[in-house]
């Protein structure tokens, strides 16, 4: 999913009615609740990702080997590249609550590991085609602009979260200090604007035997909940320099055993302290700490079955909305300071 804080629009992708595998995107006014349904083109597949940029436009990541800019004033995929691997993740430069600087840069994290940056005034092929750590898929992106004024990519695969200096010419990326033994990263949120703090969710490795059977010893290694899920954790880290991170806090929490989620920062105005909101597994539902205490603050109203995604969107008014999405339904929450 992906929300348009600014123009109060929602986007919701899923698999359309029938026996067709068609992929299909639900474009929903928060002003009216009208939803119209967009088919997507032929071979785009799956969305795995959608990032907002500027001038009514949303870029699709999908398992068709495809980014897309679409245009939401005319339901019209409006550009697309084809991609050497299926698209995992995606994003454009954010710069501020609800701005977005750099407009004509846009990235993707592919399954290979890889990181491709895109100026949509060239319509051929990427600026740049940068390797990864691992050829595990960059499952998450969050591209911001730091205190000195150069883009960053901060990223995560399944090795951990990553930062990657695009604007300074460097090809690998760094894996974040600290994160080296957390086990599975399979969420990354970044605290907007500068992405100061992050919050990296981990689950339990499960170890090969020599044999291809998992070992008694990485078994209890790794917890069943009661319900479902593994117990994992989320790390805050806080940015130390322009390519430095330190870890501060661990929290405990039920964790997706086979899905990469999406978890997200809330920045809050004033005194009060940041949110951290995560899909928790034993819940059901959207599950928020504060931040850097990890204190518990509220649970969201759960659903029946588990969270797939979850977005945080601030327009340039100032209006802070929250949505998440299951199988069953979609629920986005308008956020108050207070």
């Amino acid at each position: 999913m992906g929300i348009d804080a600014s123009s109060q629009i929602i986007l919701a992708s899923g698999r359309a009615a029938g026996v067709s595998v068609e992929h299909v995107l639900t474009k929903i006014s928060m002003f009216s609740r009208q939803e119209t349904k967009v088919h997507l083109p032929p071979n785009t597949k799956a969305l795995k990702d959608i990032c907002i940029v500027p001038g009514g436009l949303a870029v699709f990541a999908s398992l068709g080997k495809k980014l897309s800019l679409f245009s939401m004033i005319t339901n019209n995929v409006v550009l697309q590249y084809d991609l050497p691997a299926p698209g995992w993740s995606c994003s454009g430069v954010q710069n501020g609550a609800g701005h977005m600087c750099g407009a004509s840069h846009i990235y993707a994290g592919l399954q290979n590991g890889m990181l491709l940056v895109f100026d949509t005034r060239q319509t051929k092929a990427p600026l740049h085609s940068l390797m990864g750590l691992s050829t595990h898929p960059v499952h998450t992106i969050h591209a911001v602009v730091d205190c000195s004024g150069s883009t960053k990519v901060i990223s995560a695969s399944s090795i951990g979260p990553c930062i990657w200096d695009v604007d300074g010419g460097e090809n690998r990326p760094n894996l974040l200090t600290g994160t080296e033994n957390q086990g599975v990263c399979i969420s990354l949120a970044c605290a907007p604007p500068s992405s100061d703090l992050v919050v990296a969710t981990f689950r339990p490795k499960v170890e090969l035997s020599g044999d291809g059977t998992s070992s008694q010893v990485a078994i209890s290694q790794s917890p069943t909940l009661s319900s479902s899920g593994k117990l994992g954790s989320h790390a805050l880290m806080r940015r130390t320099s322009s390519t430095s991170f330190v870890k501060e806090q661990v929290c405990n929490g039920s964790v997706s055993e086979l899905r990469m989620s999406k978890s997200a920062i809330i920045p809050c105005s004033g005194n009060s302290q940041h949110l951290f909101a995560y899909g928790d597994e034993s819940l059901h539902g959207v599950r928020t700490w504060q931040l850097p205490s990890f204190q518990s603050f509220a649970d969201l109203m759960p659903h029946r079955r588990p969270i797939l995604d979850l977005r945080f969107a601030e327009s340039s008014g100032g209006e802070k909305y929250l949505g998440c999405l299951s199988e069953e339904k979609l629920q986005v929450f308008k956020v108050i300071d207070h």
